[in-house]
């Protein structure tokens, strides 16, 4: 490695420590200040809220990544134009493209550790944080207000199978069920509904609009029972279950959610919005490579005051950015756009940007 690219690197690494702790100290503040009332209400001890915000440092720390390594891009090469550094090494026969090869370099590395770090540190931290919210926010909290839950698989046992296309805590109602009895492997009970409430004074659940099939251990059916009126059934599981166990796509990692997919696809349920989750923690991660690219040329577009205008254009970027981002996962949502195109339209966007200012920027 060669001196100068250690120079760039140091320079890089110092503005990128110092940037991304300022970055999570307001981010952690700004949250705090959000969450104020729900620590209050709920009485919460201040060791409790430490320990909150212990688990929070993961995600603040994934989530300020970007915003950082735009900012010290911006800076270091700012910091080179200003002190005519960068116009010396041109006049020797160094170009832009060969100064951008360590910061490029640590942009791919910190992505690498950005995709690591969220699938060891933040999922664990974001499920602390949750059980957190779940024991003791009782009122006003984030996990309990839940209008809707989609997409749900449970498996209480080796037994029992159970899918939902859509729960509502608030009255305990669901649709679209399919409940599956296993016997050494094999199926031998199905049942669908179209819809199911739960009868919290018997411990039951009401089932309408209902169709069970037996089968023999060869796999065929031997009895059939459809009917469009309600009775009243034990599944083996209560609404405590599916809030309980129904994980959010952030409290999972990228092998868990692989392994969600499987199990909703293979009983039928719709897996789009976890596919979109699962590609864009990987397209995620790579925001941070792509993000260094796109701020390399700012500055020296405008090498005259080009810190500043880097600084700022930076800061409009990064906005741009996150709303092509959420754009993206809301057109995966709802089905538009392939759950991989979806997670990764940002990304896209933002590589042939950058890579077109990187080919038209002075060398």
């Amino acid at each position: 490695m060669k001196k100068l690219d250690i120079y760039i690197i140091r320079q890089f690494l110092s503005t990128l420590s110092m940037t991304l702790m300022g970055f999570v100290s307001v981010i952690l503040v700004v949250d705090l200040i959000e969450n104020l009332d729900r620590f209050i209400d709920n009485s919460i001890p201040a060791g409790i809220t430490f320990t909150y915000y212990i688990y929070a440092v993961p995600w603040f720390i994934n989530l300020g990544l970007p915003m950082s390594m735009l900012i010290s891009t911006v800076f270091t090469v700012g910091i080179l134009a200003k002190r005519n550094e960068l116009t010396a090494m041109k006049s020797n026969g160094i170009s832009l493209y060969r100064i951008a090869i360590p910061i490029t370099a640590i942009g791919f590395i910190v992505s690498l550790i950005s995709f690591e770090l969220d699938n060891r540190w933040v999922t664990k931290g974001n499920k602390a944080r949750y059980d957190i919210e779940r024991e003791y926010m009782k009122r006003k909290a984030r996990v309990r207000t839940q209008k809707e839950i989609r997409n749900i698989f449970l498996q209480k046992n080796e037994m029992n199978h159970i899918s939902l296309a859509r729960f509502r805590p608030e009255t305990n109602a669901g649709n679209n069920i399919t409940f599956i009895s296993l016997d050494k492997g094999s199926v031998t009970k199905r049942m669908d509904a179209k819809t199911v409430k739960w009868l919290d004074s018997l411990k039951v659940w009401n089932v309408k609009n209902y169709s069970i099939r037996n089968f023999d251990t060869n796999g065929a059916v031997n009895n059939t029972i459809i009917s469009k009126n309600d009775t009243i059934m034990n599944l083996n599981f209560s609404p405590d279950d599916i809030t309980q166990q129904s994980k959010k796509p952030d409290e999972m990692s990228y092998s868990d959610l692989t392994a969600r997919i499987k199990q909703l696809k293979e009983n039928g349920v719709d897996s789009t919005k976890w596919e979109v989750d699962r590609y864009f923690k990987i397209s995620f991660a790579f925001t941070n490579f792509i993000i260094v690219l796109f701020g390399i040329p700012l500055v020296v577009i405008r090498p005259k005051g080009g810190l500043s205008f880097g600084a700022g254009m930076g800061i409009f970027v990064i906005f741009i950015y996150y709303v092509f981002i959420k754009l993206g996962m809301s057109i995966g949502y709802s089905g538009i756009a392939s759950p991989i195109a979806a997670a990764w339209m940002g990304n896209v966007l933002f590589f042939i940007g950058s890579i077109l200012l990187l080919i038209f920027v002075r060398k």
